[in-house]
């Protein structure tokens, strides 16, 4: 009689237990509106108000091909300080760049460039043609939806791996497609092709990891192929939201110092 007393208590007990674990969401519950899908995926970029990061960064180019240490440190909507580092930990060189004007600082000739802002800038320093907004963007590992929160998806196709968000804009002759992990809610792929289904930019996001409640990719690469340029990141180590102490340069007194106009 005792034993089946002792029984019948853990059978209750482990009732108790299965009930108080939350169950896991069906998958209407996860197959959101493409609408609230959206603003989801902006809100979460937007969380992040600060960024600091180092790791690796490598550019491709009909041009230019290069790979180099870095850090980088975010601070929006309005600054991006890049730190390249050589082999021994060597400064090579510093960019600040803000919405408004940069300044550039080559160690190893100790010159000081500093103008106006503009995407012909970042093209000089990086090598790749990006605006400021989607540098910041792509140092994040994130995609830009603000233009989306009011448009509805020509195509919204939910499958058991992944979203998928597509807009058609015959005048401007481009298709947007945009491939969302629907476990944390992350961009994992961004494509703009032609009408004609041409190539001509394309985003990959790998390796999401969480901080601070937002997740961020260890791995990004960036690909222009109308202009056959290619921006790939990995990251070691990632802050975010942490308090960024100073954005300015450390410039001898002595560097020379170019005006560079656009």
């Amino acid at each position: 009689m005792k034993s089946g007393k002792i029984i019948l208590s853990f059978l209750l007990l482990a009732i108790l237990i299965i009930g108080c674990v939350p169950s896991k969401p069906t998958r209407e519950e996860q197959n959101l509106p493409a609408e609230r899908l959206i603003k989801k995926l902006e809100a979460n970029r937007r969380r992040v108000k600060t960024f600091r990061g180092t790791g690796v960064i490598k550019v491709e180019s009909p041009q230019f091909g290069a790979t180099a240490s870095f850090e980088v440190s975010l601070r929006k909507p309005d600054s991006i300080k890049i730190n390249v580092v050589g082999p021994f930990g060597i400064d090579l060189a510093e960019a600040l760049v803000t919405t408004n004007e940069f300044r550039f600082y080559d160690s190893m000739n100790n010159r000081l460039y500093k103008g106006r802002s503009g995407g012909k800038i970042i093209k000089k320093i990086l090598k790749v043609d990006l605006d400021f907004n989607d540098l910041m963007d792509a140092f994040a590992g994130a995609v830009n939806l603000t233009e989306k929160l009011r448009r509805v998806p020509d195509k919204y196709l939910i499958r058991e791996e992944s979203y998928t968000l597509i807009y058609v804009d015959s005048l401007a002759n481009k298709i947007s497609s945009y491939y969302v992990d629907p476990e944390n809610y992350t961009i994992t792929e961004f494509k703009l092709n032609t009408l004609d289904k041409e190539e001509v930019f394309k985003g990959n996001y790998y390796g999401f990891r969480e901080y601070s409640g937002v997740y961020v990719p260890q791995r990004s690469t960036i690909s222009n192929n109308a202009k056959e340029q290619t921006l790939s990141i990995e990251y070691r180590t990632v802050e975010i939201n942490e308090p960024i102490e100073s954005f300015e340069l450390k410039v001898p007194k002595d560097a020379e110092v170019i005006e560079w106009t656009n």
